[in-house]
């Protein structure tokens, strides 16, 4: 039974998130009607992340399987074909080791943050960024942003409904950069708990505002209590950009890596 690993995007607005839900259009049921429509198989579709709603994606990853050999080509195709007109595009399929699983044979996950400093409203990117009429020292916020690189217990940015068995993670990378009008924060670990990259985002917020300084923010994640978390940052504004996985869970060649953090994520 050959297995298949597709990277998606998806703009996560209209959506109750990537789980499968009793009510509401998800990524995952989506996927799963299209997958059921060329084939004629109901199956199963696991993603690396499980994004929230209004989450959006450039780079998540997935694997089914299915109990006929589809040439991978075809099943991109098939599926974008009938995943029209909802905002969702498997970018890339290939076919992958039995053992492979998307969420437990990753080794980094990344995602990016956008926020807009300006008076005018987003239009184009409505929905997509936050949105903020104050300016924000990028600078600031991207020395604080270096209290949280490392293994930490992330308690305080960890949502009251996380499942995460521990709240101890490390974080590999944690990148602030400022272009114009617009300032990407980019994160990368291994896993995430649930809303960490937007609480986290929530408080450095605050720094670039001048209400908190790095010492806070040290203080804030030393003091492993919820309450010491800044404001948490809308889901409008966050995306999962890319998975890694170890070289040989593929077989095919000419699968696209993630993308680098560093080019400017739960």
């Amino acid at each position: 039974m050959p297995r298949y690993r597709i990277t998606i995007e998806y703009d996560g607005t209209a959506f109750v998130g990537w789980q499968r839900q009793a009510q509401g259009a998800s990524i995952q049921g989506l996927l799963e009607d299209a997958i059921r429509k060329f084939s004629q198989e109901s199956v199963s579709v696991r993603g690396a992340g499980r994004t929230d709603a209004g989450v959006h994606a450039l780079g998540q990853v997935a694997h089914f399987d299915l109990s006929k050999a589809w040439e991978p080509g075809r099943v991109r195709d098939a599926m974008n074909f009938h995943l029209r007109p909802n905002l969702i595009g498997v970018v890339a399929c290939v076919e992958a080791d039995t053992e492979f699983d998307a969420r437990f044979s990753a080794v980094k996950r990344y995602y990016k943050y956008r926020l807009l400093t300006r008076r005018a409203p987003p239009i184009l990117d409505r929905d997509r960024v936050w949105w903020t009429m104050q300016d924000l020292d990028a600078g600031a916020m991207h020395e604080a942003a270096q209290v949280l690189v490392g293994k930490h217990d992330f308690t305080t940015f960890r949502a009251a409904q996380c499942q995460a068995a521990s709240p101890v993670k490390t974080l590999d990378t944690f990148e602030i950069t400022h272009d114009g009008d617009e300032i990407v924060c980019a994160v990368s670990a291994r896993s995430f708990l649930h809303h960490q990259v937007r609480s986290m985002v929530g408080s450095l917020k605050l720094v670039g505002e001048g209400k908190w300084s790095r010492s806070d923010l040290a203080a804030a994640l030393a003091a492993r209590n919820r309450e010491a978390c800044g404001t948490v940052a809308p889901a409008a504004g966050l995306y999962l950009v890319g998975v890694d996985y170890p070289p040989d869970d593929v077989r095919m060649s000419g699968y696209p890596r993630s993308p680098s953090p560093e080019t400017p994520d739960a």
